[in-house]
């Protein structure tokens, strides 16, 4: 493993070279990987393919830290067996680096085993004291 490669809770290896798992086109490096070590979002957006990155590499850390505290579950059971594949942006609606909340509508496709398929949600956050939060979704 390089000093760029970091090892998911899964186990999966992910260079700080390769492309990002959440589809923006940037390197894992320069996109999701600072967000999962710890770094604040800057957008709604950005929280949310974080969120999407720490789905594939299951890093249930990340998404608990970045889960509002009124609606954050206990722990996060990871489905077995399924692997994300590619993270689709439909809409954004304010989430800006100025903005108190925003909301982000995506659909993220899976596969596990012969079985294929997506999530498609709309997903409610919140800027408190620097940070934004994932509150809620309707899954359409």
């Amino acid at each position: 493993m390089t000093a760029e490669a970091e090892m998911a809770p899964n186990g999966v290896v992910i260079d700080g070279e390769v492309r990002c798992p959440c589809s923006s086109g940037d390197t894992f490096g320069g996109c999701c990987r600072p967000l999962l070590e710890g770094a604040p979002a800057p957008t709604a957006e950005r929280l949310m393919r974080s969120r999407y990155t720490a789905f594939a590499r299951e890093d249930a850390g990340h998404l608990l830290r970045t889960w509002h505290p009124t609606t954050r579950p206990e722990t996060i059971d990871f489905e077995p067996g399924i692997e994300w594949r590619r993270l689709l942006l439909i809409d954004r609606v304010a989430g800006g680096p100025f903005d108190r909340d925003g909301v982000v509508e995506f659909e993220a496709f899976w596969r596990q085993g012969t079985e294929r398929g997506s999530l498609h949600e709309r997903s409610r956050f919140v800027r408190e004291d620097r940070r934004w939060y994932y509150v809620d979704g309707v899954v359409h």
